[in-house]
């Protein structure tokens, strides 16, 4: 009797181990989830670490576990590793399905956010006073890059400008830090927006091009010295009150910060200047496994993560209404309808990374 006990009950434990596993491998709905593994721009990190999202994602079937990796560096990686690859742009997404044997994968652009020059208030000011920027409020403007760009050419130092004397913090050449336009989209996408100006308002096309406007490019990048490979070092010390008066970011990293009440001691005066002509960020999700297949729809179409990618200040597309109400109390930063701005378009990959290279001083040739 007792061994017939002791059978049934190993009967039971093994059936409740089965169910736990089951169990564990459903979402609160019960929904089968699917463990998917991607790599990621670093900007979106917290949006992946967020506990919210991650319970809106298991909601839907999923668990995701991220890596991060400069955009234009991740057509290097093994990506046969990887369920998907998130860059923050459509351009770098291209190379990925190339490299990771995916051409012509259904990608999917949930959502996207301008680049922005985040200033310290005193260098705004200097820079307002000597018509590098016009201001539209207190803590925020439009960055003029014809202005700003010759100044570059001429190798400005804050000293030349009228009022710098005055902040000793204002030393120096005048320029943004940026990151590695090799291997970082903002960084590129920032490359693409000025060679723009400086080809005369037109996208650089060819070889001519990358001649005319690699001088200055490598003005703009040489005198950074060590290059970052994302936004998020140099963002995190600008807040935190070190770094650079000028650095380049993106909206989403600013309106994150306020539309989460975070903006407080120095970041509370920062000056949120757009660049007059620049080229937006859709954020290009690309499947690489069958498991992350509709993963990147989901990111666009469900209400609850759109809502959540709005929280940390990223634009969903065909989403201007969403953003701008959850932006509303803070229009003396941001620039919800990007009134005033000048979107153009990217050079090639080959031509936007010739034209890194240039201005990182490699190489004469495309």
């Amino acid at each position: 009797m007792r061994r017939i006990l002791g059978i049934a009950l190993a009967v039971l434990l093994i059936g409740g181990v089965i169910a736990v596993i089951v169990i564990g491998g459903q979402g609160p709905d019960h929904t089968p989830t699917k463990s998917v593994r991607g790599v990621i721009g670093s900007e979106k990190s917290e949006f992946f670490r967020d506990p919210d999202v991650t319970k809106a994602l298991a909601a839907k079937g999923y668990t995701v576990k991220t890596e991060t990796s400069g955009s234009w560096a991740m057509d290097q990686l093994a990506l046969k590793e990887y369920d998907f690859a998130f860059p923050s742009s459509s351009e770098p997404a291209q190379e990925i399905e190339t490299a990771a044997g995916v051409k012509g994968a259904q990608t999917t652009k949930p959502f996207f956010s301008p680049l922005v020059v985040i200033a310290r208030a005193n260098a705004a000011k200097v820079l307002a006073d000597n018509g590098l920027v016009r201001m539209s409020g207190k803590n925020s403007g439009t960055l003029l890059m014809g202005p700003y760009l010759k100044a570059a050419e001429e190798d400005r130092n804050w000293q030349q400008l009228t009022g710098a004397n005055a902040f000793t913090e204002l030393a120096g050449r005048v320029f943004i830090k940026t990151t590695d336009p090799a291997t970082s989209n903002s960084g590129a996408l920032f490359i693409a927006a000025t060679s723009n100006v400086a080809n005369s308002g037109t996208v650089v096309s060819d070889d001519a091009g990358i001649a005319r406007t690699a001088p200055l490019l490598r003005k703009l990048i040489s005198v950074q010295g060590a290059l970052e490979p994302s936004t998020d070092d140099p963002f995190r010390a600008f807040i935190s009150g070190s770094g650079e008066p000028l650095i380049l970011a993106y909206e989403s990293q600013v309106a994150s910060l306020l539309i989460q009440k975070q903006a407080t001691g120095e970041a509370a005066d920062m000056v949120v200047l757009y660049p007059d002509t620049t080229v937006n960020s859709p954020h290009t999700f690309v499947p690489i496994s069958e498991k992350a297949r509709e993963l990147g729809t989901l990111l666009a179409t469900d209400p609850k993560l759109r809502e959540l990618a709005v929280r940390h200040g990223f634009r969903p597309q065909e989403g201007v209404a969403e953003f701008t109400a959850a932006t509303a109390p803070y229009p003396g930063y941001l620039n919800p309808g990007l009134t005033g701005i000048r979107q153009v378009g990217a050079p090639t990959v080959k031509v936007l990374m010739a034209l890194a290279a240039r201005a990182k001083g490699q190489g004469d040739t495309p």
